[in-house]
């Protein structure tokens, strides 16, 4: 939910405008204070972008206080309560504020490694990601460069403003933030949508049991009455639909085996692009599928 249009944005007073903006970039009002000196703003891409100039164009020193403002993932600052209620939001989304013991321990020593590599904490959208494609990032950008790991970093904490400031602001030309997973359901034995199958999202780890995200169910459509995941990045990863389709084809009358020869099918795939848009149906039969990606 929006706290601010983005006219009320334009109409505030400059006091008001860096109170409301101040924490979209951790710990740094000032970028919020520079970017209300361009108003009027006639778009939120346009608000965006004025305060992702204001952070390219301020002092070193000043980028690298912004840098060194970001916790720790997972690190010592989330155990101690100190971070701003928006990085809590953040990782406790993809479950960093839920790690074992064994886990924590992983993510301290990442982070230690970078820490003492580039003198820079280790800066990801979290949001985008699972916590696997998390470890993935930390393993590929170790292999970076001090520059390279520093732009990286201030490209990360620009996706991070982004999204505060879509949950922050109306308007209406939003951000192009937001990814898509859906799916239906095709009975090409009957010829006709697969209606009233019981459908299960998981998120499937390397190292980790597999967790559920949502259960739902397909309307008469075949479809669901909402996506799987919208209005946010699909987050990169590994998952696992589970379609229940042994009870369907009994409530339609098809003769089965006992067991049923399909009775709950999964269909595995990843998600590369955060906000890209994926389609992810099932065409059925009793006794064979198929999928593929659609858009």
């Amino acid at each position: 939910m929006t706290a601010f249009s983005l006219d009320q944005l334009n109409a505030l007073s400059d006091a008001d405008f860096t109170a409301a903006l101040g924490d979209i970039f951790e710990h740094s009002p000032w970028v919020a204070e520079a970017a209300g000196a361009q108003r009027p703003f006639a778009t939120l891409v346009a608000l965006h972008q004025a305060m992702t100039a204001a952070v390219r164009a301020a002092p070193d020193a000043a980028k690298l206080a912004l840098v060194k403002a970001h916790p720790d993932l997972a690190g010592k600052a989330a155990r101690a309560g100190t971070m701003t209620a928006e990085s809590v939001n953040e990782q406790g989304s993809v479950g960093l504020d839920r790690l074992s013991g064994a886990e924590y321990e992983r993510f301290q020593k990442l982070n230690d490694t970078y820490q003492a590599k580039f003198g820079i904490p280790f800066i990801v959208c979290v949001r985008r990601h699972t916590k696997d494609s998390i470890l993935n990032e930390f393993e590929r950008r170790l292999a970076q460069d001090k520059a390279g790991a520093f732009d990286t970093a201030l490209d990360e904490i620009f996706r991070i403003a982004a999204l505060r400031l879509d949950q922050r602001v109306g308007a209406p030309v939003p951000l192009p933030l937001h990814g898509r997973l859906s799916t239906h359901v095709l009975d090409t034995h009957g010829g006709l949508p697969g209606a009233n199958i019981p459908i299960e999202l998981w998120e499937l780890s390397r190292d980790a049991p597999a967790r559920l995200l949502l259960r739902t169910v397909t309307n008469k459509d075949g479809r669901t009455d909402t996506p799987l995941i919208a209005g946010r990045p699909v987050p990169i990863g590994t998952y696992e639909l589970r379609f229940a389709v042994a009870g369907y084809f009994k409530s339609r009358g098809v003769a089965l085996a006992d067991p049923p020869f399909l009775d709950v099918v999964p269909i595995r795939f990843a998600v590369a692009e955060a906000e890209g848009h994926y389609h992810v149906p099932l065409v059925m039969t009793p006794w064979g599928y198929a999928t593929y990606r659609g858009s």
